[in-house]
């Protein structure tokens, strides 16, 4: 069994060269590769001494001083050739996977691509992105120093001529949900934020009202977890109170993580 892997390695190679080069026979289809290479990661796994037992869960099978980038792009090419959610992989134009600091103290979490993160493969980039980048910029990171994710990775199908985005279903989300999960396992920030109900519900199996979910402390995985609203949901209410609820959140995010506030931080409105 333990020379499984490498064999596989060799005829996923040889499958993928086939492939690229646009050979007729024989044929190497995406779902072919796919779950070879989902047979290859479950028998290296397999083949792995078992990792010794640790307090924390989410670092449980992590070697020491691991390369966490190397890792999370391993996870990252898993997650471009996934067929789990055929409806999805035929309307995709690519898979969104995550991007930031591997070392990140902070993880922002959303439920899924949009249009514009479907075309360039990176989350939150259109306006509801362009806002988070202002509140992680506000709480005194850069973007590439926080890491930010969606609990699914596939933008979600619509209807034909259809505009706009449609909220993924509990199924898609528990499929795509162990990517999610190996993530941050690998990252192990010191606190998870859902960013809007959806995401939400991803994350803890239940769906609430963010009024009475946000600006509390949850968990996940083990990790702190803060709920706020969804930077589209400011988008649509751009009262200074709203605003002002989802800056407090953040408040709470950067006590618990022991960061130091200003007073120009603290009186600050979105």
């Amino acid at each position: 069994m333990s020379e499984l892997p490498s064999a596989l390695d060799l005829v996923v190679d040889a499958l993928e060269q086939i492939r690229d080069r646009g050979e007729k026979l024989p044929r190497a289809s995406r779902s072919s590769l796919a779950e070879l290479r989902r047979i290859r990661a479950v028998e290296s796994v397999r083949a792995e001494p078992p990792a010794p037992k640790s307090h924390s869960s989410a670092s449980a099978s992590l070697p020491p001083n691991p390369d966490k980038a190397a890792i999370l792009e391993n996870i990252r090419t898993r997650v471009a050739v996934c067929v789990k959610c055929p409806h999805l992989e035929r309307t995709r134009t690519q898979t969104v996977f995550g991007v930031g600091n591997p070392d990140a103290e902070i993880m922002f979490i959303g439920e899924a691509p949009g249009a514009d993160e479907d075309r360039r493969g990176e989350p939150f980039v259109g306006r509801a992105g362009q806002l988070l980048t202002k509140i992680i910029e506000t709480m005194g990171f850069k973007r590439s120093e926080v890491y930010i994710a969606n609990v699914l990775k596939c933008r979600p199908d619509m209807p034909p001529k259809s505009a706009g985005n449609r909220p993924p279903t509990p199924v898609e989300m528990q499929t795509c949900l162990p990517y999610l999960a190996e993530q941050i396992r690998i990252i192990q920030p010191k606190v998870l934020i859902a960013l809007g109900a959806t995401a939400v519900e991803g994350l803890l199996g239940t769906r609430g009202v963010m009024r009475e979910l946000r600006g509390k402390w949850h968990s996940h995985q083990d990790t702190p977890l803060m709920i706020t609203y969804h930077p589209s949901y400011l988008l649509r209410n751009q009262t200074p109170s709203e605003k002002r609820k989802v800056w407090e959140d953040m408040l709470q995010v950067l006590e618990r993580i022991n960061r130091p506030i200003t007073e120009k931080q603290r009186d600050y409105f979105l």
